[in-house]
Parts: structure tokens; C-alpha cells; sequence
């Protein structure tokens, strides 16, 4: 069995492609992830990229596009959505097909962060604190859970229990 799982970012170019890359990384195959924003970039932040890269998750395909995608017929359903920045988890989302089970994963906006050395260390903290909570979701037995109880499990996830 094999879960949907969408990463929701305002601008879907940092955290958000963190969080697809190491899910469908970490997943081995248990998770397809998608990554979308409200209001998309349109680029992939080069610093992602690299940190990606630099712990060997795979990151062929990543690109910066909207949520839209997500919310017609055709696309895939979805099982999980994860929001990882607070104004995406504040914005009225569109109804997705499935009605997925929903949680919050406040991460720091790394791309902002001056000058790029303490950008470099913002995405890699970014990177571990997701890295961290997709295990914990991965070491759950998901298949055989209900919604509320994969949603009060990552919401303990996120507060660290």
C-alpha cells in the first residue's frame, strides 16, 4: 500500500520541496509526495537544492508549482497534507479530492535568512527538523491506523512527544 502525501508552503520553493524530496526519499516507495503553493514562486531555491543534494536525497524533477494542481479531479488523492509554513496553514485551501487528513509542521523559513552562510544553516536545520518528523510518520504503521489517530500522531510528532 502506498500513500499520497502533499507538502504545503506559501511559495513552494524551500521547506515544502524539503519535505517532498525526503518523504518520497524516505518513503522508499511507501509514499509518493507532492510539494505545491499557494502562491508559487515559480523556482526552486537553489539552496534547497544543495542541501537536498548534499545528503544524497534525490531531487530530479523538483519544481515550484501551485496547489491548483492538486485540487481537480484528475489529480492523484490524497491521503496526507502536511502545511510547513504558518501562512499556508492560515490560508483557505481549496477542497481536495479524498478530503485528506490535514496537520500542521511549523518549520523556519530558511530563504530568507542574510548572509548566505546562515542560509545554508537555516535550510539544513530546516532539513533535519523534517527529516526528523518524517520518520517518526514513516515508523508508524499508517496502514493499519485511522485518519484521526495518523493526525493526532503527527501533531504529537511536531511537538516533539
Amino acid at each position: 500500500m502506498s500513500f499520497n502525501v502533499l507538502v504545503l508552503c506559501t511559495g513552494n520553493s524551500a521547506r515544502s520541496i524539503l519535505g517532498e524530496m525526503l518523504f518520497n526519499h524516505l518513503g522508499a516507495g511507501r509514499i509518493k509526495a507532492y510539494s505545491a503553493g499557494s502562491k508559487p514562486a515559480g523556482q526552486v531555491n537553489p539552496v534547497a537544492l544543495e542541501t537536498l543534494r548534499k545528503h544524497g536525497v534525490p531531487c530530479a524533477g523538483a519544481r515550484s508549482k501551485s496547489w491548483d494542481e492538486f485540487a481537480v479531479a484528475s489529480a492523484p488523492t490524497l491521503d496526507f497534507i502536511f502545511t510547513v509554513c504558518g501562512n499556508a496553514a492560515q490560508e483557505t485551501c481549496p477542497v481536495w479530492p479524498g478530503h485528506p487528513t490535514s496537520a500542521h509542521w511549523a518549520i523556519p523559513d530558511p530563504a530568507q535568512v542574510e548572509p548566505i552562510e546562515a542560509r545554508r544553516e537555516a535550510f539544513e536545520a530546516a532539513y533535519q527538523s523534517l527529516k526528523i518528523r518524517i520518520e517518526a510518520l514513516l515508523a508508524l504503521p499508517l496502514e493499519t491506523m485511522r485518519r484521526e489517530d495518523v493526525l493526532a500522531a503527527a501533531r504529537r510528532i511536531h511537538l516533539g512527544e
